[in-house]
């Protein structure tokens, strides 16, 4: 299924590639619906086709933005940490409108996801790479600042499995990460659940919409 789902996207993106300009791509989605593992396949598939000096397509995080939790902590945002207000949306906003010029080297912030920070100027996407995938919760999001990226995307992915998919994967997920089961349905129930509520409701239409209801989802 994760092979079929990534031929489908990355059909649409050859259909929708650019020229002068820089192909952006969005990949959007609530936590654990499989978006990031969709948009990690999708740019592995698109290099896979290329022999050339820079990679064809790179892989951009929206995680990559989210607040330090030092910052959170004194914002009393820390248990809400993945919800819209945690992270730096306006700059997001602002690197996803610069992606089309590339005119040099940019260098981009990734999410570590065992240390659970982002680390500076982790990711680099060379000028002669024609397409960059975008991924994460809120792309599509109708309210500001996120919906200013929405005329930036040459072509947009939605990964929307059912709420009880969500859940079951949401628990696991913290399970996986030392939590004992309550907590862990505690933590999901209470933060996570409800930025995956958002994000099913109030997102703007894809090009594509996947259900991505199975087991091929990865932590």
């Amino acid at each position: 299924m994760i092979e079929r789902d990534t031929k489908i996207v990355c059909d649409l993106v050859k259909s929708k590639l650019r020229t002068g300009t820089r192909t952006v791509v969005a990949i959007a989605g609530p936590p654990a619906s499989g978006k990031s593992t969709l948009a990690q396949a999708v740019v592995r598939a698109l290099n896979c086709e290329r022999n050339e000096s820079a990679p064809f397509a790179a892989l951009l995080e929206m995680d990559g933005y989210h607040l330090d939790n030092r910052l959170l902590e004194s914002r009393g945002l820390l248990a809400r940490k993945g919800s819209p207000e945690t992270f730096d949306a306006a700059g997001f906003a602002e690197t996803v409108r610069r992606l089309e010029a590339a005119d040099r080297e940019t260098f981009h912030p990734k999410f570590d996801r065992q240390m659970d920070l982002s680390i500076a100027n982790a990711v680099a996407i060379s000028p002669d790479t024609p397409i960059v995938v975008v991924e994460g919760n809120y792309l599509l999001l109708k309210a500001e600042p996120w919906r200013s990226m929405k005329d930036r995307f040459s072509a947009s992915v939605f990964v929307g499995p059912t709420m009880e998919v969500l859940q079951e994967r949401l628990v696991q997920r913290w399970i996986n990460h030392g939590l004992d089961a309550e907590t862990a349905l505690k933590k999901t129930l209470k933060n996570d659940l409800p930025n995956a509520e958002l994000v099913l409701s109030a997102s703007e239409e894809a090009d594509i919409l996947l259900k991505q209801d199975y087991d091929e989802y990865v932590q």
